[in-house]
């Protein structure tokens, strides 16, 4: 008796060609769930594509951070006045890159984003490559991205962990938000 999963009957072949980082990161993000790629492409599909973005313009701007940050990228997050429905005609889009600590953040980063600048619906992209905070220590734009923030691709779920963190951390009044000259900040109380 064989131990290979015969597909269901139910199921069909889908063949995707995607660029090799991409790939690594989603493989990455699989084996971070302890399941098969095929079965981690299949839930994020299946869920409306939860943590990975169907919108063309976000597709590519996961891309473009995957391409610069390769298996280091945890997590690509967009927040700030595009989220809220309060952008103005010059206003840009705020994008968090989260790399695994290990990856140093240096200006390299962002020449080569700057060297093929990225943009979402013809508004220019300002990113910000972060590492996730040390814990308890998630203030500053993080309040803002839990606030604001679509996630739209991570590995794994520590992301997703860590902005529930920091909303429970709102919601019991330890991080407050505050406003200077127009722009929100969030600080511990």
């Amino acid at each position: 008796m064989s131990d290979i999963k015969k597909p269901e009957a139910n199921t069909a072949r889908f063949l995707l060609r995607l660029p090799r980082d991409l790939h690594r990161v989603l493989q990455r993000a699989a084996v971070a769930e302890s399941i098969s790629l095929n079965e981690f492409c299949v839930r994020r599909l299946a869920a409306g594509g939860a943590g990975l973005s169907a919108d063309p313009s976000a597709a590519a701007v996961v891309q473009h951070a995957v391409g610069i940050g390769g298996d280091a990228v945890l997590g690509v997050l967009v927040y700030g006045s595009w989220t809220r429905g309060s952008a103005g005609p010059g206003s840009d889009v705020d994008l968090l890159i989260v790399l695994d600590s290990s990856a140093p953040l240096t200006r390299s980063l962002y020449a080569a984003w700057d060297a093929r600048p990225a943009a979402w619906d013809g508004r220019p992209i300002d990113p910000h490559f972060v590492h996730l905070p040390v814990e308890g220590q998630a203030s500053g734009l993080w309040g803002e991205a839990a606030v604001d923030g679509v996630i739209l691709f991570e590995s794994g779920r520590r992301l997703s962990a860590l902005l529930a963190h920091v909303r429970r951390e709102i919601v019991a009044g330890r991080l407050v938000r505050r406003t200077a000259h127009g722009q929100p900040y969030w600080v511990a109380a």
